[in-house]
């Protein structure tokens, strides 16, 4: 609730005080349908997946966070933007057989902690759905700064619901140190998260976002084990989530074989090959005949290209061709060949 407070905080001061990026058109209509919905799933992850932190352990929450493609793919069949596929029911089979076998083998194992995981999860692949279904169907345009504009003054609505109600009444003030330095840079932090998830987002492709969010994964794991002694981890574990990667690899490979394929031709044809290809007329872009080259040496070289009569009806082929045509046919003039 703190960072989403920071963050519209700073997103505001960023849009309306220093005129960094222009907001866009949002009308109420845009926003109860669009906004609300997405930053009240977007507050139900965040509450649900911190929740979790209480019951299990960093590296288990890791290892569920690989139900993800699972969740998202289900998420999107169901609103109507993805459709079932055997390749794809293979792969999310097998991501959930991962997760299970490293759910059995977890020594500290909390239902309440995973229920708060799992629900999470679910909670934030509806939340990405929503934002391609609702988002894009209006054709609204989000950068990172106008999207923490507009989603986190409204998250932080919803997440102070569950704060008021649950949180707050087993609070003792009187044990709290707060320390503002401690605050600030932890919301600074997840400022700065939020920019990057976007940014990441718009800067690179599709296939770097998934490798690194895989990697992401395995540092995580590590650390915990490192920082957090009670985070052990067993063999089954590590077995299980072997298996999940697996299939989240099949799932991340299958989605950007997709991706590429649905591109039209026109956006794989680098600008500098279609530039070539503009024909631009010159003097060496046009064939000049080999009997009026001959008049023109006969007449004292008072002729002129202006003075002949030259087809414009250029042919469609790239002006460096032609170009090469036309010096090949003067050179064969001037050899004599």
């Amino acid at each position: 609730m703190i960072h989403m407070g920071f963050s519209g905080a700073v997103t505001f001061f960023l849009v309306r005080v220093f005129k960094v990026v222009t907001p866009v058109k949002m009308t109420f209509e845009i926003y109860a349908t669009c906004v609300i919905p997405i930053s009240a799933f977007f507050a139900s992850s965040l509450w649900f997946g911190n929740t979790a932190y209480l019951h299990i352990s960093v590296a288990f929450i890791q290892m569920l966070k690989a139900l993800m493609p699972v969740a998202t793919f289900l998420m999107a069949v169901m609103c109507g933007t993805d459709k079932a596929r055997c390749d794809m029911f293979f792969n999310m089979l097998l991501v959930s057989v991962g997760v299970v076998i490293s759910s059995y083998g977890e020594i500290h194992f909390n239902v309440v902690g995973t229920v708060y995981q799992v629900t999470g999860i679910f909670a934030e692949a509806l939340r990405l759905v929503l934002t391609q279904v609702l988002l894009q169907k209006k054709g609204l345009s989000l950068n990172p700064i106008t999207s923490l504009y507009y989603i986190a003054p409204c998250s932080f609505v919803f997440l102070s619901v569950p704060w008021y109600l649950l949180e707050k009444p087993v609070m003792e003030v009187s044990q709290i140190q707060f320390n503002f330095w401690i605050f600030f840079s932890n919301a600074l932090c997840a400022l700065a998260l939020n920019f990057s998830i976007f940014l990441v987002v718009g800067r690179t492709g599709a296939v770097t976002i998934r490798v690194a969010g895989v990697l992401k994964d395995w540092i995580l794991i590590a650390l915990s084990t490192v920082i957090f002694p009670e985070s052990t981890i067993t063999w089954l574990n590590i077995i299980g989530y072997a298996i999940a990667l697996c299939g989240v690899v099949m799932y991340n490979y299958i989605k950007v074989k997709d991706f590429r394929a649905s591109q039209s031709p026109d956006e794989i044809i680098p600008d500098r090959i279609t530039k070539d290809w503009k024909f631009e007329k010159r003097s060496s872009d046009f064939y000049v005949p080999d009997n009026v080259s001959s008049n023109r040496g006969s007449g004292g070289g008072n002729g002129s290209l202006s003075d002949m009569k030259i087809d414009e009806e250029a042919p469609l082929i790239s002006s460096s061709r032609v170009s090469h045509i036309g010096r090949m046919q003067l050179a064969n003039h001037a050899t004599g060949k």
